[in-house]
């Protein structure tokens, strides 16, 4: 566990604009570089980078949206799936492979994937220090969707997700929701609305609560290294 004392000095180490400056986009900064102690000290602030070509551009937008544990909602359909255990679920096992994944999935209405190469690797450096996850939904031996994202102190920070067979992000994301929220997460954050989040019940937030919640949930210590789920995990009930 890394104490919340570690993350205020990368903060005071790292600072980031007044929030408040942000454009109405979101956009608060620009420049800089992604390596971890900035990356860090950014999620910390509520900001997180999104961009396709430099300068990296960092974004705290107005509202946020998360989902909180308890908000969770699953529908017919998706919880029939879950009862059928079509996927084994896994965490950090192919943290690579899903955000390589994530970078190469179709979104529509988007011109292409703010998932360069430098963001993949810094990234995979954040995974490889214990502060990135992903959860993995597989069929056999093949990777059928996932979700990866940062953790800090008791919020996971959700960067992006694909399915390359039906439903097999959302069972993911159910379980990971199920899993943090038996850890006491405070919540999880989508960062932009989609209409997979909304379904599965997201809320937008104005960003002074996001930021007022951050900051305590960011009290908790954060669980550094690898994770897996928990001794005895069941599929979640819905």
């Amino acid at each position: 566990m890394l104490p919340a004392s570690v993350l205020r000095a990368l903060v005071d180490a790292c600072p980031f604009p007044d929030p408040k400056e942000a454009s109405e986009e979101g956009l608060l900064a620009y420049g800089g570089d992604l390596v971890p102690e900035r990356l860090l000290a950014a999620y910390a602030q509520g900001v997180f980078p999104w961009y396709d070509a430099d300068p990296i551009l960092w974004f705290t937008p107005d509202p946020r949206v998360v989902i909180r544990p308890a908000g969770l909602r699953v529908n017919r359909s998706l919880r029939k799936n879950l009862r059928r255990r079509r996927f084994q679920l896994r965490m950090d096992t192919a943290f690579r492979q899903v955000i390589e994944a994530c970078a190469r999935a179709e979104r529509p209405g988007q011109g292409g994937t703010w998932i360069n190469a430098d963001m993949l690797e810094a990234y995979c450096e954040l995974h490889r220090l214990g502060f990135a996850h992903s959860v993995e939904a597989w069929r056999g031996d093949a990777l059928a969707g996932g979700i990866y994202g940062v953790s800090l102190g008791g919020v996971f920070f959700g960067e992006s997700m694909f399915a390359a067979q039906s439903d097999a992000s959302k069972v993911a994301l159910v379980y990971l929701v199920r899993q943090i929220e038996a850890w006491g997460f405070a919540f999880l954050d989508c960062q932009a609305p989609t209409e997979h989040t909304d379904r599965l019940g997201a809320e937008p937030w104005p960003r002074e609560r996001f930021l007022s919640e951050l900051a305590s949930a960011l009290d908790r210590p954060t669980r550094v290294g690898a994770w897996r789920f928990d001794d005895g995990f069941e599929e979640p009930s819905c």
